[in-house]
C-alpha cells in the first residue's frame, strides 16, 4: 500500500506541474491551438476542430525532453 500511495503523490505532483506549465503557457502570446495546419470547421450549427499542427509540435516536443532526460540519466 505505501507503493500505491507513494505512485499516487508522484501523479498528482506531476498533474500539478503540467497545470502550472500550462497557465504559465496561456498567458504567453504563443499561438498554441491556433497553428496553420489545425482543422476547424465552423458548420450552421456545429463546430468541429482538431488541433493536428498542435498535436504533432507538443508530441515531438516532449519526445525530445523525454530523450534527452533519458540521455541525463546514464
Amino acid at each position: 500500500m505505501a507503493d500505491l500511495g507513494r505512485i499516487l503523490i508522484l501523479l498528482g505532483l506531476v498533474v500539478v506541474v503540467v497545470g502550472v506549465f500550462f497557465l504559465l503557457i496561456g498567458r504567453t502570446n504563443l499561438p498554441l491551438g491556433r497553428l496553420p495546419g489545425d482543422i476547424l470547421y465552423r458548420g450552421k450549427n456545429t463546430t468541429f476542430y482538431f488541433p493536428l499542427a498542435t498535436s504533432i509540435l507538443l508530441s515531438v516536443i516532449l519526445s525530445v525532453a523525454i530523450y534527452v532526460i533519458g540521455k541525463l540519466r546514464h
